[in-house]
């Protein structure tokens, strides 16, 4: 099931350098297909970089670009994240970027170099970690032993621009170190630098039109003394402009989000970037006729149905106030939900599908509980309610954001926690009321297979505290 999920999720990607991909159980939810959105690690040098994953699990984002030498952790400050880092601490890095859902999908800026052993080392490390593009700035000369490397490890490279007065600031002197070259070189554009040296960064994009190969993405007020680093879509907004060239190019690949300004506190601003690129793209996807991966619900709840002030919604999280569940307006059939939820101390609540009434029973429920420690039986979280247990209880500890996500296609149902598939069953095997597969009883007095197939989804008030985030959906 874990493969049908992937392929369901489109997240199958054609490069051998990905194959540490196809672990990944949670997909990536960005609004336009082909479009990655990421946050470069850079943007939050003044923390470690198992602060930095945090981080972008709190922004909802499935990638991060890697750089070199970011402290590894609070407690292992003296280790760095790079591409020295010994195999025992890159698989303890490893399982967490499993259980947030998130991969590093880039990697640099990082020094190349004219020896070929040093440069391997890079190459592996991206290997490794399913790494799809290194950025560098690296001699012109050593671009033959570098475009050799990138065929045998199966990465691009990004030739990277500084501002002027370094050597790639124009994007001239990018497309004459591309030219006559394979696939596997192009450009990581830095969309900020460019207007920093000068320049105009939708012209640089059409100059490098079919060898962009990733993004540092930028907003940067130019009025501003020093230049820097603002909220994506604001001031000049040229965020916009480059965003619809990109889309005429047909650009498939990785925007970075290099947030270089108010270092100890920017994630409100980085928040504000991601939401005003979800909105754009959405809009960009709409035109073409695409759908994609969708909020679950709108930012003033119209799309739902809850009584009055039973639930607060800040266009992030979702919270629970008590006098009943909240439900979709829509019916879903065949999807996937993508959510991160939080519990306290002895909470309650669900996830339900395929709801035809919002007073009838039964439905298929996802159980959500503060189970952490616990054995596991079929009134788990992560399982199907009197229905089936969990493989392993992978809930986190109260207070802690969990990342479930929920396939349901037919009579198949999957459910991914925190990047372990603790379910994964067929409805059609329940034959008759009141029985599971294995004899046990269940309280309901119809058999799972003849329950609908199409319904609205609900999140369950059960009269303790709960809190949902970064709710999407991708229906199939």
């Amino acid at each position: 099931m874990q493969v049908r999920q992937l392929l369901f999720a489109g997240m199958i990607m054609t490069s051998a350098a990905n194959l540490w991909a196809f672990e990944r159980s949670h997909p990536a939810t960005d609004a336009y297909d082909g479009w990655r959105l990421a946050v470069q690690a850079w943007s939050f040098n003044r923390f470690s970089f198992d602060e930095a994953l945090d981080k972008a699990a709190e922004l909802g984002l499935g990638w991060i670009e890697a750089y070199p030498g970011q402290r590894l952790s609070p407690e292992q400050s003296d280790l760095k994240f790079d591409h020295h880092l010994a195999q025992v601490e890159r698989d303890k890095v490893k399982a967490k970027l499993n259980a947030l859902g998130i991969q590093i999908i880039s990697y640099g800026v990082v020094g190349l170099p004219g020896d070929e052993a040093e440069c391997r080392k890079v190459f592996a490390f991206a290997r490794d970690f399913g790494i799809d593009c290194v950025n560098a700035e690296p001699s012109e000369q050593d671009l033959d032993m570098i475009e050799a490397l990138c065929r045998e490890y199966q990465v691009k490279l990004g030739i990277h621009n500084h501002p002027d007065p370094s050597h790639y600031w124009n994007p001239d002197t990018v497309l004459a170190a591309c030219q006559g070259r394979s696939a596997w070189i192009g450009a990581c554009c830095d969309t900020g630098h460019w207007v920093r040296s000068g320049l105009d960064p939708v012209e640089c994009l059409r100059k490098l039109e079919g060898r962009i190969s990733s993004l540092h993405f930028k907003e940067i007020d130019s009025t501003a003394k020093p230049m820097h680093d603002v909220v994506w879509g604001t001031h000049q907004n040229r965020a916009t402009s480059l965003l619809k060239e990109l889309q005429r190019q047909g650009f498939q690949g990785t925007f970075s989000i290099e947030y270089e300004h108010n270092w100890d506190n920017n994630l409100p601003e980085i928040a504000g970037c991601v939401a005003y690129f979800d909105r754009i793209c959405r809009r960009l996807a709409s035109a073409t006729g695409s759908t994609g991966w969708q909020p679950l619900l709108t930012s003033d709840l119209s799309n739902a149905d809850f009584k009055p002030n039973s639930w607060t919604y800040d266009n992030v999280t979702l919270t629970r106030q008590g006098e009943g569940d909240i439900w979709t307006k829509q019916a879903y059939g065949n999807f996937i939900l993508d959510m991160q939820y939080q519990v306290q101390e002895g909470t309650n609540s669900g996830v339900f599908l395929r709801a035809g009434d919002h007073n009838w029973l039964p439905w298929v429920e996802i159980q959500i509980q503060d189970d952490y420690g616990k054995a596991a039986d079929r009134h788990s979280v992560g399982g199907l309610y009197d229905i089936i247990a969990p493989r392993v209880n992978a809930v986190k500890p109260a207070g802690q954001w969990n990342r479930q996500t929920i396939t349901a296609n037919g009579p198949f149902i999957t459910v991914v926690l925190n990047g372990q598939t603790v379910v994964d069953l067929n409805l059609n095997d329940w034959t008759t009321a009141h029985k599971n597969p294995d004899g046990s009883d269940n309280k309901f007095d119809i058999a799972y297979k003849d329950l609908p197939r199409s319904g609205c989804i609900g999140l369950q008030d059960h009269g303790y505290p709960v809190a949902f985030r970064h709710l999407r959906i991708k229906e199939l």
